[in-house]
């Protein structure tokens, strides 16, 4: 019984990290479209798509580091991290869009 119960949380918590894994590449893509798109409407000049592209590549690079350091999982201390290095990144994507600079 005690082998049932422990599987059970075992493949919980590997679900858990699943969904936080996708939802974490999810926003990742959601801002590589937000950055996208603001160029193509002339939004961002190339210096500021140049600034944020180096932004959520080094994003990626702490990311995949991170995973990597623990076994393909993220503590929920480095979840947090990059939850917040994230909403700082929209910031700034939403400012350089609406700061009035265009291409």
């Amino acid at each position: 019984m005690k082998r049932i119960v422990l599987t059970s949380f075992a493949a919980v918590g590997l679900m858990i990290t699943g969904l936080n894994a996708q939802e974490v590449k999810a926003r990742q893509e959601n801002q590589q479209d937000r950055i996208a798109q603001g160029v193509q409407s002339g939004q961002l000049t190339a210096g500021e798509t140049a600034n944020l592209e180096h932004k959520e590549t080094n994003l990626n690079r702490e990311v995949r580091h991170d995973r990597r350091a623990n076994g393909g999982n993220l503590t929920n201390k480095e979840k947090a991290q990059i939850n917040r290095q994230q909403n700082r990144l929209s910031r700034q994507i939403y400012n350089k869009k609406h700061n009035g600079r265009t291409q």
